[in-house]
């Protein structure tokens, strides 16, 4: 039985109504990390795992939420809305809840059953996947009306304001927007955005799971965001035209955050690397356009050794899994992805490659970390959808 047909069997059964169910997809991001709140550019599609939500609206302000996979039931009402501190699950659509009411829409409660593909704690952009799929079947059910650009923004919000975590707009972008067999270029200034073809000829997307959940995300991001910041804070005083990583440079960087840091430089290495994140991520645009796929890949490379050496959020499992691929002729390009600590690497495998890398791999991974190493081969999907 598809994850369909059992979320609208697990329904009826629930509520005795019909509801509507939508499809949202998790993310990869082929290049373009940790640059999306600092203004810059990201390169992200959606996948071929997603959440599905089942809804309907009742009538006496109940919110009554089922996260099937987990086997747990959370119980509220419209009037108490708030962020709970015991399990996150429920905070994503709540969040959202708590956006359409902030606009003025009223909501007269409603029934909602969750059931999702997308691994948590892999760096996929689960709880993006769950918000869009609510923002969308609620906007269906209260006929609001709203364009997908919208979503986003209130998708976004509600990770901020329910999650906790001060997300970039790239994972709902990616999520709600995603197109298939194309990658998105998306200014995370502007919101302005071009479908790129993302066709690889001879080869596929690996992903391999370290299975280290990345506790240290929500926290650690916050941090990091925080640093950014004070990093433009001391620019904005020499050069005030400056609003974001986005508008500097690395003269900028060496005269003006560098002499500030006192703490092993990590401010200064921190905001470096998204400076040369965001030209990296402007020169493989060019490799696609040019189908130079080697190119591309030999750029991902470069960015996990940034993200592990400059960044610092990567973690030895995932240093592991790119240090013994990066010498194999069938990969391309591999790195971490997401907010690290955790999660997964990505990968450009030749076909062929595929079979053989993933029999060595697993077993020498599991071996040396003790830990299970789950894989998973990916496609580039559509976005957010109603199912019915």
């Amino acid at each position: 039985m598809s994850i369909f047909d059992n979320i609208a069997k697990e329904f009826i059964e629930q509520f005795q109504a019909f509801p509507v169910i939508v499809r949202s997809p998790g993310r990869i991001n082929i290049i373009g990390e940790h640059t999306d709140y600092n203004d810059g550019f990201v390169l992200p599609a959606a996948i071929d795992k997603a959440a599905y939500v089942a809804i309907s609206l009742r009538t006496d302000g109940v919110v009554h939420l089922v996260a099937k996979d987990l086997n747990e039931t959370f119980l509220t009402s419209v009037g108490d809305l708030k962020p709970v501190s015991t399990v996150s699950w429920p905070n994503y659509m709540l969040g959202i809840a708590a956006q359409f009411i902030k606009r003025g829409n009223a909501i007269p409660g409603f029934n909602a059953v969750l059931s999702s593909e997308v691994p948590i704690g892999a760096g996929l952009s689960s709880s993006a996947a769950v918000e869009c799929a609510t923002v969308f079947a609620l906007n269906e059910l209260l006929n609001t009306k709203l364009d997908r650009l919208t979503m986003v923004k209130m998708a976004q919000k509600a990770e901020h304001e329910y999650a906790g975590v001060m997300c970039g707009i790239m994972d709902q972008f990616a999520s709600m927007m995603g197109k298939k067999d194309h990658v998105i270029m998306l200014d995370c200034r502007s919101l302005d955005y071009e479908y790129r073809p993302f066709l690889l000829d001879g080869y596929k997307i690996l992903l391999l799971n370290t299975n280290v959940k990345h506790s240290l995300v929500s926290s650690e991001y916050n941090t990091i965001k925080k640093q950014c910041a004070q990093a433009v804070e001391w620019i904005q005083q020499h050069q005030p035209d400056v609003i974001a990583l986005r508008d500097t440079n690395q003269v900028m960087l060496d005269e003006f955050v560098l002499p500030k840091n006192n703490n092993n430089n990590v401010i200064y290495k921190r905001s470096r690397f998204v400076v040369q994140e965001i030209e990296r991520l402007l020169a493989g645009c060019q490799d696609l356009e040019q189908g130079n796929f080697k190119a591309l890949g030999q750029k991902m490379f470069d960015t996990h050794f940034g993200l592990s050496n400059m960044y610092g959020v990567s973690c030895k499992e995932l240093d592991w899994l790119v240090d013994y691929v990066k010498d194999n002729e069938g990969v391309i390009g591999a790195r971490m992805m997401g907010g690290g600590f955790g999660g997964c690497t990505i990968n450009l495998v030749k076909d062929e490659a595929i079979e053989p890398l993933i029999e060595k791999i697993k077993p020498a991974y599991e071996a040396a970390h003790e830990r299970p190493l789950i894989y998973y081969k990916v496609s580039i999907e559509n976005g957010t959808e109603r199912l019915r």
